[in-house]
């Protein structure tokens, strides 16, 4: 078991006094680590979800959350990861501490060959190489529409996550999908469906990498083609007083690139971060309606209060209140354009640390875990903005 740096945050005496707490667990691949150390420390502080929401790896992880029984689930998540960078060239993690201190430029070198190692051969138990290569097989065969084959990561979900446990009436589970034909974002959802491997999977099917999975004669890939994070999902679902760890794997902001390489980094971080501070902001905003309406109504004269009219704005008014902790992973220089194919150990083992650490400095400031008391009924954190540390 990986033991973090950080003093390991205290365990709380009581729940926070939210009626859900909800995970959400951003795309990102090879970053998905840092989720599995945001999910460490909030175990280790008994902050456990009551709704797990992911697109792509970030679904692979919440499903191994909701899958396990609580003593299993840091466990499950390390196995994986530790599968996933288990090839040949991640394993050379043991000895990289040499090559950290010649500094960027090595480190970067050994990034970008790691990285060249999974497009050539893929991730143990996730993705393989297609042996003939997509374009030998004939249009319209599966085979022809992908470059990876992610049959191997049917069987590690299996072996990883209880998915009776999943459909069970616990944890709310969903993760997020694009259906091919249509281009609808839909969401697979416990409350709605039957959860499977393939519904994983369908959450993490990017392509041209990995191919469209098949559920129920339609066919999904990666959700993150639409929205990389499941925010909106969470907070416009049922109404109710919501603590929320928003756990992304892209930084929307960022510095402005000097060279080609850092403009392909800086792309990606715009594309994949779904517009998470737009759609927090754009929240708020609503939630401030909502709020004052609700306000407005209770002091309505008795005559007004049965009125149809008043019942449609009835609908629409709350008094919830929502807080949402930013927890976003911070690239390193070196990291490159390649960051979220890199598989190899010793960066996994950086990503899950800083997650980790993330959390618990964050943990520190009890105001996270109190009911906001501004006007519109939201609070937000951010280590890295507002001062924290």
């Amino acid at each position: 078991m990986l033991q973090p740096r950080e003093k390991r945050p205290p365990a709380l005496r009581n729940r926070p006094d939210f009626e859900c707490i909800a995970l959400l667990l951003q795309g990102g691949g090879a970053l998905g680590a840092y989720q599995g150390g945001v999910y460490q420390a909030l175990w280790e502080a008994e902050l456990e979800p009551d709704w797990v929401a992911g697109i792509s790896i970030g679904a692979i992880n919440a499903a191994i959350i909701a899958g396990n029984p609580r003593e299993a689930r840091v466990e499950r998540l390390r196995a994986f990861w530790e599968l996933v960078t288990g090839g040949p060239l991640g394993r050379w993690a043991d000895g990289f501490e040499a090559l950290q201190v010649k500094g960027n430029d090595a480190r970067s070198l050994f990034n970008q060959m790691s990285a060249s190692y999974a497009l050539v051969g893929g991730a143990p138990g996730f993705f393989t190489p297609r042996v003939p290569p997509p374009w030998l097989y004939p249009t319209g065969a599966k085979e022809a529409t992908s470059y990876y084959d992610t049959k191997d990561l049917k069987a590690t979900l299996e072996r990883l996550v209880d998915f009776d446990r999943i459909n069970a009436d616990g944890m709310r589970f969903s993760v997020g999908a694009v259906n091919v034909r249509s281009g609808n974002f839909v969401y697979f959802d416990t409350l709605t469906h039957t959860i499977r491997p393939e519904h994983v999977m369908a959450s993490g099917a990017l392509p041209p990498g990995f191919p469209a999975i098949e559920i129920e004669g339609e066919y999904y890939w990666d959700g993150g083609l639409v929205s990389n994070t499941p925010l909106n999902w969470v907070v416009n679902g049922p109404r109710q007083d919501t603590l929320a760890f928003q756990v992304d794997l892209w930084s929307a902001r960022g510095e402005f690139p000097g060279n080609l390489p850092e403009v392909m980094v800086r792309q990606k971080e715009i594309q994949y971060s779904s517009r998470t501070r737009l759609n927090t902001d754009n929240f708020k905003q609503t939630q401030r309606v909502r709020c004052a309406l609700a306000r407005l109504l209770d002091r309505l004269p008795d005559e007004l209060r049965d009125d149809p009219e008043t019942e449609v704005l009835r609908s629409f008014a709350d008094h919830k209140v929502y807080n949402i902790v930013h927890l976003i992973y911070r690239a390193k220089r070196y990291e490159g354009d390649s960051k979220d194919y890199e598989f190899s150990r010793v960066s996994m083992e950086e990503h899950w640390r800083a997650g980790y650490n993330d959390t618990v400095r964050t943990l520190r400031h009890p105001e996270v875990l109190e009911r906001p008391h501004t006007l519109e009924g939201v609070a937000t954190f951010d280590i890295a903005t507002d001062g924290r540390e």
